[in-house]
């Protein structure tokens, strides 16, 4: 079987019962002074305006599945005017006939803000490719390290990513993202990437689908000291509070709306999802699948509303604790 579709059946096969959000609990008052008509999900980020806070973070490509799979996330994208990113198209550049697993997004989404993926250590040529093969709008760079370490034919030279890194950012003139695949940010990496001039930072962290468990399954023999590496989405967006300069966006592990407002409240801009996409689109009908995502905004207008909060701006105001 090709490698992204084990991803997407070990992927569908997993499963997130509890994770840090549940340590995060929202101060609840008994006076919100507010109504639901007044609460708006306008969300700023990038120097442009999404009608909501969330968006289809990278998934997949790559393959014929993840070609279908692409052009439903497109469509849902596209009824939302919500940005989608794709799966690393680092598969098209070694492999010209897979080029329409990730085109199909732009050609469902054509107006869209859309977000081309590549792995740290990539060249400069490799992200304008990239940058023009999609028309993105932004350039997602994932590093995923205990991936490489895990993964049966991964890498396991990690020498001069951030160095590529910069060289990357400098070089293109739409916005760079730095995004984990689901072992989070410490509050070292985040200081490196500021350093370097990256504003846009995906924390991903530990709590959603784990590649580690994943490519251990791809495995023949084990390698489960990794199999729960890393800090949590939580723990990661705490760290990263005391950098003013970057953006951040939450991803791994948001299962629910509750976990979209926990995640705006600890501080980030804007929150991606893939494992609820991928769910989402493999067990319901693209019309069930827009009355849930429909479900989803109202859900989060109301927790906002009894937050007292009119506008996602506000949202870093209200009061959390959170238990460890």
């Amino acid at each position: 079987m090709n490698r992204k579709d084990d991803h997407i059946q070990f992927a569908l096969a997993q499963s997130t019962i509890s994770n840090d959000f549940d340590h995060v609990r929202l101060t609840h008052h008994a006076f919100p002074e507010t109504n639901l008509e007044e609460v708006n999900l306008t969300t700023s980020l990038f120097n442009r305006t999404f009608p909501y806070p969330f968006y289809i973070n990278a998934m997949t490509g790559g393959s014929q599945q993840a070609g279908i799979l692409n052009q439903r996330f497109a469509k849902l994208a596209k009824h939302f005017q919500i940005p989608m990113a794709t799966g690393s198209v680092s598969a098209a550049i070694k492999d010209p006939q897979l080029t329409k697993t990730f085109t199909v997004i732009r050609e469902v989404y054509k107006e869209g803000f859309i977000i081309g993926n590549l792995g740290a250590g990539q060249t400069v040529a490799n992200a304008k490719k990239v940058i023009s093969l999609l028309q993105a709008n932004a350039l997602q760079i994932h590093v995923n390290p205990v991936q490489e370490i895990v993964m049966p034919e991964g890498d396991k030279d990690f020498k001069g990513w951030l160095a590529s890194i910069e060289s990357i950012r400098q070089a293109i003139d739409i916005p760079l993202i730095v995004k984990e695949v689901g072992f989070g940010m410490s509050a070292t990496s985040l200081k490196q990437l500021s350093a370097i001039g990256v504003r846009y930072v995906d924390v991903a962290g530990k709590g959603g689908t784990n590649f580690s468990i994943i490519e251990n399954q791809r495995r023949n023999q084990p390698l489960t000291s990794f199999n729960d590496w890393g800090q949590s989405t939580v723990e990661s967006l705490i760290a990263a509070q005391p950098f003013k300069k970057l953006n951040i966006i939450s991803s791994g592990g948001i299962r629910q709306p509750l976990d979209v407002i926990k995640s705006l409240v600890l501080g980030a801009k804007m929150v991606g999802l893939s494992g609820y996409f991928l769910h989402l689109i493999t067990r319901h009908t693209d019309e069930e699948a827009i009355q849930q995502i429909q479900n989803f905004i109202e859900e989060l207008k109301l927790i906002m509303l009894l937050l007292g909060k009119k506008d996602i701006a506000s949202l870093p105001t209200a009061e959390y604790t959170f238990r460890s």
